[in-house]
Order: C-alpha cells, then sequence, then structure tokens
C-alpha cells in the first residue's frame, strides 16, 4: 500500500508551524530564565528540634553579590501549620552564597522548619 502524499503546497505551512513552535519554544525559555536572574534562592540544609519551643533551620541563601536579603523562616507542627515565624535579614558581602542557621522560637512543639521565602531588601 502507497503512502499519500501531502498536498502540494503544504509543505510551506508545516515549515512555517515548526519554525513557529521552535520561536515560541525559544521566547518561553528566555523570559522563564529573565524572571529570575538577580533574585535571591535558597536550600534548606536541615532543621534541628532542640525542645517543645525551639527549632534551628540550617539554609543557604544565594543572592547576587552586594544585596541586602531578607527571609522568612518558620517552624511547622504535625498538621503543617505554622507554630513559629521570624524575619531574618542576610547582609550583604561579596560571596554569593552563605550559610546560615536561624533559632525560631515556636508557640507548640514543631516537627520541621523552612525557609518560606527570601526576596532582596
Amino acid at each position: 500500500m502507497l503512502i499519500p502524499r501531502p498536498a502540494p503546497g503544504a509543505a510551506k505551512w508545516w515549515a512555517t508551524a515548526t519554525i513557529g513552535i521552535l520561536l515560541g519554544c525559544a521566547m518561553a525559555v528566555w523570559f522563564g530564565l529573565a524572571s529570575t536572574v538577580g533574585h535571591p534562592s535558597w536550600t534548606v540544609q536541615g532543621y534541628r528540634v532542640v525542645d517543645d519551643r525551639t527549632v534551628d533551620v540550617t539554609y543557604l541563601v544565594s543572592r547576587p553579590t552586594g544585596s541586602d536579603v531578607m527571609c522568612v523562616v518558620r517552624a511547622m507542627d504535625r498538621s503543617f501549620g505554622t507554630v513559629g515565624l521570624v524575619e531574618v535579614r542576610v547582609p550583604a558581602s561579596d560571596t554569593t552564597s552563605v550559610q546560615r542557621t536561624t533559632r525560631v522560637r515556636t508557640t507548640a512543639r514543631a516537627v520541621t522548619g523552612v525557609v518560606k521565602s527570601c526576596a532582596i531588601a
């Protein structure tokens, strides 16, 4: 059985559509990268429940050199409710990444500690 040939002139529409899709993908990648460059990022290294009212959270903050950053660190209970919250200022320095440990005082026993957000101050 022979494979049917496309109608005459259909190849240019396939080529146009392929180029359009590739340009759209390139623009999506560019916009995605442009929206994250220059913004701080963070990684939680670990946490330690000290007692029923205290949690230590260790995290790594990456930010543009010379930028102050404000991070919100929170402690959560078993049902993921916030039992402690603290804003921490990470001062500017010559390095792009800095590791910090923050003590969060809680209203009840926490089971975890996380960094909720970081933003350039």
